[in-house]
């Protein structure tokens, strides 16, 4: 049984498993909208979200939270001109569209990941 065991584990240890996500939530910031693998998507949606609504309360330790957590550039980007922009949203700021086609090399489902 998976009780208690909520996240996905992509088949590698813990650091390479935060180094990929970390870069996934880097790209998806500075970008607004990628394709990527469900399972992925589905996974950095909820870390993305997160990050919004933290960079939402507009403060310097919040900042350097997101400093920590991502790119400069990233941690800029989500602080200045992404978290003032849903201000007045509550949650749901990203959006998950699966796409019909399978990706050729392996058939891993696909799904593109976007903000609202």
């Amino acid at each position: 049984m998976r009780h208690l065991r909520k996240n996905r584990k992509f088949h590698r240890i813990k650091g390479q498993r935060n180094a990929l996500l970390k870069a996934l939530a880097g790209n998806l910031i500075i970008r607004g909208k990628m394709e990527t693998t469900e399972a992925k998507a589905k996974e950095i949606k909820s870390i993305v979200e997160k990050l919004i609504t933290l960079a939402k309360k507009n403060n310097l330790s919040t900042l350097r939270i997101l400093l920590a957590w991502l790119p400069k550039k990233s941690a800029q980007k989500i602080f200045y001109e992404i978290a003032p922009k849903y201000k007045d949203r509550k949650g749901g700021y990203l959006r998950i569209i699966k796409s019909g086609k399978p990706r050729q090399k392996d058939g891993a489902k696909l799904a593109i990941i976007e903000f609202v």
